[in-house]
């Protein structure tokens, strides 16, 4: 028993040392056979420049040129409305009425004393007019023709003021009747009919103007300065296009006409605004959208043939020839496409040299049979 455990373990030790002898055998025979394999030939090209329109992506969202809340300029009840919320409507149109009696009334009090000092002043007028031929006739002291000489200046006086109090009396008045300040779609009502309205008691709707309208958007402080310095003197109205969430595109173009004087340090962007016309009010104020911009004049940009660029979980790559003539992957941002090629954001410069064909056969680090195009 004890003589056949050692057979087998023996004949176990055989199979381990055949197997990893014949491991060891097809290793070196591997690699004498990559010690003798032929580089593999490709074709490389220099990454040149072109002058390409730029153009930049960024989230962006739109907003209404004039949002303006319509509040009560006087306090009073809410006693009619006279809009659907959603409508629109023009500068001018009545809104809402807020009970308008109270001012009624002082206006016509203000008008009545208005009149009544009128005829006060005109009888002051003839009787210091009277007084003016008796005093030169010394019929009367000079001291009574001053006298009714200082009652017509109080009347006149007291005309002005009431004539300042009559107006005032009617802007209160016309305040019962709250316009549309600008044209525009109408909010929701805020204050319902019947409560009591008051300048403190906050905005009793709201309009946002819709043509034009503008959508404002980041862009990053590095492609900023690219645009501006590419663009030059010509650094305003850049062509817009707008992409709805859906992808859509909206059927006008707008027209980038403002940026902001500084940089967002949160977020290392400068703000910028397009104005978008809305003839059929499709651009809603709030609504989130995707723009692009586009420069004004061409830039000069590095490109890369398209046929070059390979792709995987971790983004583009090309393989890039280094001082030792091996290749290296090296990975790539890209902006966009120019015909054929991509226009190149980061990862190659001016010079560098690339595998346009062959790519299938290259190993980053293993020797190739260079062919340049």
């Amino acid at each position: 028993m004890k003589k056949k455990i050692i057979i087998v373990v023996l004949i176990i030790l055989a199979a381990v040392g055949i197997r990893y002898g014949l491991s060891i055998f097809n290793g070196i025979k591997s690699a004498k056979a990559m010690k003798n394999r032929k580089a593999p030939q490709v074709i490389t090209d220099t990454i040149k420049e072109t002058e390409v329109i730029r153009t930049y992506n960024a989230p962006g969202r739109v907003t209404a040129k004039y949002r303006v809340d319509v509040l009560a300029r006087i306090s009073g009840y809410l006693q009619k409305s006279y809009f659907k919320e959603g409508d629109f409507v023009k500068a001018g149109q009545t809104l809402f009425l807020i009970e308008p009696a109270e001012y009624a009334n002082a206006a016509s009090v203000a008008g009545a004393d208005v009149n009544n000092l009128k005829a006060q002043l005109d009888y002051a007028e003839k009787q210091l007019a009277r007084a003016k031929e008796l005093v030169e006739k010394d019929y009367i002291a000079k001291s009574q023709y001053d006298n009714i000489l200082s009652q017509r200046d109080s009347l006149k006086a007291q005309l002005v003021s009431a004539q300042s109090r009559y107006a005032d009396s009617n802007r209160n008045l016309g305040y019962t009747t709250v316009k549309a300040p600008v044209d525009g779609r109408i909010g929701i009502i805020d204050v319902t009919l019947g409560n009591y309205v008051s300048p403190a008691s906050g905005p009793l709707t709201t309009i946002n103007s819709m043509d034009p309208i503008y959508v404002t958007f980041p862009l990053e402080a590095d492609d900023y300065n690219t645009l501006s310095e590419a663009d030059g003197a010509d650094n305003s109205n850049r062509k817009i296009e707008l992409y709805f969430s859906n992808g859509q595109k909206y059927d006008l173009d707008g027209v980038q006409d403002f940026s902001d004087n500084k940089i967002d340090e949160s977020t290392g962007t400068v703000t910028l605004r397009a104005t978008f016309k809305n003839p059929n009010n499709q651009l809603l104020h709030g609504e989130f959208v995707n723009i692009k911009l586009y420069s004004n004049k061409p830039v000069k940009t590095p490109i890369v043939p398209q046929v070059a660029v390979q792709e995987n979980q971790a983004g583009k790559y090309v393989y890039k020839i280094d001082e030792q003539n091996l290749p290296q992957l090296v990975y790539i941002k890209v902006d966009g496409q120019s015909g054929d090629n991509w226009i190149i954001k980061d990862g190659l410069k001016l010079g560098d040299k690339i595998i346009v064909e062959g790519i299938q056969k290259v190993m980053p680090g293993s020797p190739v049979t260079i062919k340049e195009k």
